[in-house]
């Protein structure tokens, strides 16, 4: 059990979903809570120490990591290990490689593949599309992805390798994964797969359920999921990063 748990806050003591849904859990569990500002963590003014939990955005918790000595966890949406349930091609490539791809006339799903998201994924359809790039880095790595039609979307997330809950988040939820292909996925990136993360699965055109992407458990987005379930994942992960601090 961790002494304390601070929960990033957006001003005049606001939550979002995310963090509400850990001080619900924290309240249960007669946990001391104390809210804090991104900048208080941008200045190094927050005491965290190796007894304490820490929820927040992306930028604020390799923030805290780096206060703790923990280097933050290498982005990777797409481990190797769940290759076999993808259901399309997927590669790294860069702005100038979409650049060329799209000038010859493809369509690509792109996303950035680091860890600090400058544009949100999407199809671009032609060199038209490359707007949405305005002000990114043609330095900036990318994931890319042949276009495919996702039916409905499903987040699935993962405790020690076990499916603690599953929500929809898009498409026609009247359309349910094959659980049998999960658990196979699953079973697949024991190896790998951080001690919590959340793990999206869509459903095909085809049919097939496919793997949209893998997500870290210290950050992660909250869709459907009751406040013991998704704190108890972060809390997991959390603890798990904490074991490369020295005591």
């Amino acid at each position: 059990m961790f002494r304390r748990a601070f929960l990033q806050q957006t001003g005049n003591n606001r939550l979002g979903p995310e963090e509400q849904l850990v001080l619900e859990a924290c309240q249960q569990r007669g946990m001391e809570t104390q809210l804090y500002l991104a900048k208080q963590i941008q200045r190094r003014q927050l005491p965290i120490t190796r007894d304490c939990f820490i929820c927040g955005d992306m930028d604020s918790m390799h923030g805290a990591m780096r206060m703790l000595g923990i280097e933050p966890p290498l982005v990777d949406d797409f481990p190797p290990a769940l290759q076999p349930f993808f259901h399309r091609r997927v590669w790294r490539s860069s702005i100038p490689q979409l650049e060329n791809r799209l000038e010859a006339g493809e369509e690509v799903f792109a996303k950035p593949a680091g860890r600090r998201k400058h544009f949100t994924g999407r199809v671009f359809s032609s060199p038209n599309d490359l707007y949405h790039l305005s002000g990114v880095s043609r330095q900036e790595q990318l994931w890319c992805s042949e276009v495919v039609s996702w039916l409905a979307e499903y987040r699935v997330y993962v405790i020690h390798h076990q499916s603690m809950a599953v929500a929809h988040y898009s498409g026609d939820a009247r359309l349910a994964l094959d659980m049998d292909v999960v658990r196979s996925a699953l079973e697949a990136y024991a190896t790998t797969a951080p001690a919590g993360y959340g793990i999206d699965f869509g459903i095909l055109d085809s049919g097939q359920t496919a793997l949209v992407e893998a997500n870290d458990g210290y950050a992660l987005g909250a869709y459907q999921v009751d406040s013991e379930t998704y704190a108890d994942l972060l809390f997991t992960r959390w603890s798990q990063l904490l074991e490369s601090v020295p005591p």
